[in-house]
């Protein structure tokens, strides 16, 4: 199950990024510094899995950038 949760991490990286137009080593550091990964997306994972790729491309997304502001993260 581990794995799946990567394999769908790594995916969510790499479409958030591409929809935004960064390097998804960039996406990876942004989610990175403020937690993101192992606060959202990992725990989200049973709930997130089961929706298309746009929906959660979305809601990453939004709430990546409401996790930045929250911490006083600027771009």
């Amino acid at each position: 199950m581990e794995e799946a949760r990567n394999i769908f991490a790594s995916s969510c990286i790499e479409s958030a990024a591409r929809k935004v137009g960064c390097s998804t080593g960039e996406m990876y550091r942004r989610m990175k510094r403020v937690g993101f990964i192992s606060g959202f997306i990992l725990p989200g994972y049973e709930g997130l899995h089961t929706q298309s790729r746009q929906y959660v491309t979305d809601i990453v997304l939004t709430a990546l950038d409401i996790w930045e502001r929250k911490q006083g993260v600027a771009l």
